[in-house]
């Protein structure tokens, strides 16, 4: 059993534009005390124990020796999830000579144009978050995320609604990286199983726009609606919206929907909701267990899917810095891809040459009598 520990959080830095990126006496490390990953993420606004999978993560490897017997430290910046504040971030990570990595960001928007800042650096960035297809599109050297990207959760959605009988279905989607690329995958793939997509659409006004819509899928014959949109971004509001002009099809949806809040408002509303996700708490692996008990003793509740999306994240640059030289950070992109098959507490990760994460990671979860159940497939 993994032993209780008070972790000392690092500091977020708060980045504002005009402003001084850091701190004074931040600018630099010496990389012969410690080792230093630069984390991008919005702190502030976002309750969903990813800082607390990453100081978990930090503190087991410090008390194992640390990195070549140096001190690993995290420099974490919060992006705001807004673009310019990211990219900002970004450009100061990069010109920070002592950052070794990067882990971040959580929203493709950021992630994507932020990934050429890092490339061009030398410098790899880690993303156990941004889904979008496009994010290793551009054959970078030193880009990768250690999640399963939209692609792939889309595939296995498809493959299982085919299997559950679904022929034709609706599309909601946000016209953003991560709407389009999530639909247009789930479209593709549909249509390779043998579901034909009957309607896409990005708006509806009001609940009669919605009930005229409703119409017309009836007319159509449709057995289920996909929801490639952030449920926080008007996602929760359409589950609402369609149960209250009598939509009473499946609704599917990405891992955006993994942290939904069943409130006593949305759960009956949300009974029957599948969602592709990725990690399981229940996993039978030592690791996934170890973690499970090592996080509830420490934060006493049970960790989140970014808790161990930035657990694995941490854990797996640690393995690739071990085996690099910390003088050359571009080195650590090739430890990554000859990590081959590393188990982490989500599945098994394996990086291709894109920098996607191959491993078979994706995991199916539906809304029952309240609470989401895991599903076999």
């Amino acid at each position: 059993m993994l032993k209780s520990r008070t972790i000392k959080k690092s500091i977020v830095i708060m980045l504002f534009l005009g402003l001084s990126l850091w701190p004074q006496g931040c600018t630099r490390v010496n990389t012969s005390e410690e080792v230093l990953i630069g984390v991008a993420w919005p702190f502030a606004s976002l309750d969903d124990l990813f800082e607390e999978g990453l100081d978990l993560a930090v503190q087991e490897i410090n008390d194992q020796g640390g990195i070549q017997g140096r001190r690993l430290s995290l420099l974490k910046a919060d992006d705001e999830a807004e673009l310019e504040k990211g990219l900002a971030i970004a450009q100061a990570f990069a010109d920070n000579e002592g950052i070794r990595a990067i882990i971040g960001h959580r929203n493709s928007f950021i992630s994507i144009p932020a990934s050429s800042i890092y490339d061009q650096a030398g410098l790899v960035m880690v993303s156990p978050a941004s889904t979008s297809p496009e994010l290793t599109q551009h054959n970078y050297t030193h880009v990768f995320r250690n999640i399963p990207s939209d692609e792939e959760i889309a595939r296995q959605l498809a493959i299982y609604l085919a299997e559950q009988g679904h022929e034709r279905m609706v599309i909601y989607y946000t016209d953003d990286s991560y709407g389009n690329g999530l639909a247009n995958a789930f479209e593709d793939y549909a249509g390779a199983q043998g579901i034909t997509i009957v309607d896409r659409f990005n708006y509806y006004g009001n609940l009669e726009d919605l009930e005229r819509l409703h119409d017309k899928w009836q007319a159509f014959g449709f057995d289920g609606i996909f929801i490639a949109k952030i449920a926080a971004e008007e996602g929760t509001q359409f589950l609402l919206d369609a149960r209250a002009v009598n939509i009473e099809v499946p609704l599917i949806a990405g891992n955006s929907w993994d942290s939904l809040s069943l409130t006593k408002v949305t759960e009956v509303k949300a009974e029957g909701l599948l969602v592709g996700s990725f990690f399981n708490p229940k996993l039978p692996s030592s690791k996934t267990q170890a973690f499970v008990e090592a996080f509830r003793e420490e934060y006493q509740q049970a960790p989140t899917s970014y808790a161990a999306t930035g657990y694995d994240a941490v854990n797996l640059l640690a393995a690739a810095l071990e085996k690099s030289d910390l003088a050359n950070p571009a080195t650590v992109a090739q430890e990554l891809r000859n990590l081959g098959a590393w188990e982490g507490v989500i599945g098994v990760h394996q990086f291709n040459g894109r920098g996607d994460d191959i491993g078979d990671l994706v995991v199916l979860k539906k809304v029952k009598d309240g609470r989401f159940e895991y599903l076999k497939h």
